[in-house]
């Protein structure tokens, strides 16, 4: 099957990366909208429209199902999409539930965009999960314009880090829910800074596990051991991607997911 991944800008190859280790027989296509990207700072009725344009190219790429790998872009569209398209659509959510059954009665830091972290989605999960004495909530938006710039752990992100973790005592915690796809990159950064005790969670596995259940893919068993790569189309804002400088930049941020892997 032709599996479409979307997202504001390469946070979502988080998700893919995550696929290509579990799913290495189907085919891939990754969207990109590079021309809107951040999302996290736009009106819920702008991403909206963005989104609507980036389905409506991906429907036309005759995609068997679409992944909506941004949690900004879901907050503000998936419902409307799916109101709109009868392929199967799978969202992404704050791995806050996971957190909550991994470390009960422990104090959760859920991190993300503005628009997740004020949005009706994410706070009618915290009330579904009767979360509000355990859930701590952080924007952290600027994040996602460096991992588009490629700056993962400079001194400025780690002062960023800094600043904004500085207000919590994290003895009190158990997790950092990582709940915009771009913070994954940042995970080496995160574990400089905060206790050893304290686990990144995101929602990349379960976000894979509906996609399986809903379209009817099949799980590899061995895919973690093989180095076989599936085949995988780019696009940003509608755009193939031929180049050599960009495919070897979207290479580069897959390295380095390989990397956070293991964090």
């Amino acid at each position: 099957m032709k599996v479409a991944f979307f997202d504001s800008g390469i946070g979502g190859l988080s998700v893919l990366h995550h696929a290509m280790k579990i799913l290495p027989n189907e085919e891939f296509i990754f969207y990109a909208d590079e021309d809107n990207v951040p999302y996290g700072t736009k009106t819920q009725e702008q991403v909206l429209e963005y989104v609507a344009e980036a389905f409506k190219f991906l429907v036309a790429q005759d995609v068997g199902a679409i992944v909506v790998a941004c949690n900004t872009a879901t907050s503000a569209a998936v419902r409307a999409m799916r109101e709109k398209y009868s392929l199967p659509i799978v969202g992404m959510e704050p791995a806050i539930k996971r957190a909550l059954d991994l470390f009960p009665a422990r104090k959760v830091l859920v991190t993300a965009t503005e628009i997740t972290i004020t949005g009706e989605k994410l706070q009618a999960l915290i009330d579904r999960l009767n979360a509000r004495e355990f859930a701590e909530l952080r924007a952290l938006s600027e994040l996602v314009e460096f991992a588009e710039r490629m700056e993962f752990n400079s001194a400025a992100v780690e002062n960023y880090l800094r600043e904004e973790f500085s207000a919590y005592d994290f003895s009190e915690f158990s997790s950092v829910v990582l709940g915009c796809t771009h913070f994954n990159y940042f995970k080496d950064t995160m574990r400089k800074i905060l206790p050893a005790h304290i686990k990144f969670l995101d929602g990349n596995e379960g976000t894979l596990n509906q996609l399986i259940r809903l379209a009817g893919l099949v799980k590899s068993e061995k895919s973690l051991a093989t180095n076989h790569q599936p085949l995988i189309t780019y696009y940003y804002s509608g755009r193939k991607v031929t180049s050599t400088k960009e495919l070897t930049r979207l290479k580069k941020y897959l390295q380095r997911l390989d990397e956070m892997y293991l964090i």
